[in-house]
C-alpha cells in the first residue's frame, strides 16, 4: 500500500494534473470573440489565431517540460504560459537571438527591458519562470483591486495588465482591458487550443 501511495506522489510531481490552476480553469473561459480593426485586418480574426496556434505547438513542445514545471510551482496553467510564449514571440519565430525587431523585449515571453532585468537565456526556463510571476502579480493585481469582480474578469485583466507592463506601460484604467481586449482574447483563444492538445 505505501509503496502505490509514493508512487503516486511522485507521478504527481512528474506530471502534474492539468486542473491545478489557482486562477481557474482557462477551458471554461467563455470563448471571446476575435474582433479585426483596419490595422490588424491582416494578422487578426479566429481562423488567423487559430492557425498560428496549430503551427506553434510544434515549437511549443520543446519547452512543455520546463513551462510544466514553472506552471505547477506557480499555482498556474501552463497552456496559458505556453499562450503567451506563442502570442509574444509565436514561440521564438519573430526573435532576432532573443529580441524583438526593435530591440525592446526579450525572450519566449518578451520581457521588457526598461522595466526589468532579464533572468537567464531567452528561451531557458529561467527566463520562463520570471516572466510567469510577472503574470502571477499582475492577476493577483487586478484581484486586489477588483474582489468583487468574477475569477473571469480577475483573469482576463491579469493578461491584459501582464501586457501592458511587459510594454512599459503604467496600468491606470479601471478595466486594464478596456482600451483593448483584443490581446486577452487571442491569448485565451491559444490557451483553450494549447489545453486540449496537451499544455
Amino acid at each position: 500500500m505505501i509503496p502505490t501511495l509514493l508512487l503516486l506522489g511522485l507521478t504527481a510531481l512528474v506530471a502534474p494534473s492539468m486542473s491545478y490552476s489557482c486562477y481557474g480553469d482557462i477551458s471554461a473561459l467563455q470563448t471571446p470573440t476575435i474582433s479585426c480593426t483596419a490595422t490588424r485586418a491582416l494578422d487578426c480574426g479566429l481562423p488567423s489565431v487559430q492557425r498560428a496556434a496549430e503551427a506553434d505547438i510544434v515549437r511549443l513542445r520543446r519547452y512543455e517540460t520546463p513551462i510544466k514545471r514553472v506552471a505547477r510551482n506557480l499555482c498556474l496553467d501552463p497552456a496559458l504560459i505556453a499562450a503567451i510564449i506563442s502570442q509574444e514571440s509565436r514561440v521564438g519565430l519573430l526573435l532576432d537571438n532573443g529580441w524583438d525587431q526593435d530591440r525592446h523585449k526579450y525572450g519566449l515571453m518578451q520581457l521588457g527591458r526598461q522595466q526589468h532585468q532579464p533572468f537567464g537565456m531567452w528561451d531557458s526556463e529561467e527566463h520562463i519562470n520570471q516572466c510567469s510571476t510577472i503574470l502571477v502579480l499582475a492577476i493577483n493585481e487586478v484581484r486586489a483591486r477588483h474582489p468583487n469582480w468574477t475569477w473571469d474578469q480577475q483573469l482576463r485583466g491579469g493578461i491584459c495588465t501582464y501586457h501592458a507592463k511587459m510594454g512599459s506601460r503604467q496600468v491606470y484604467e479601471e478595466d486594464p482591458c478596456d482600451r483593448d481586449n483584443y490581446y486577452a482574447n487571442s491569448v485565451i483563444r491559444r490557451a483553450q487550443y494549447f489545453k486540449k492538445h496537451g499544455f
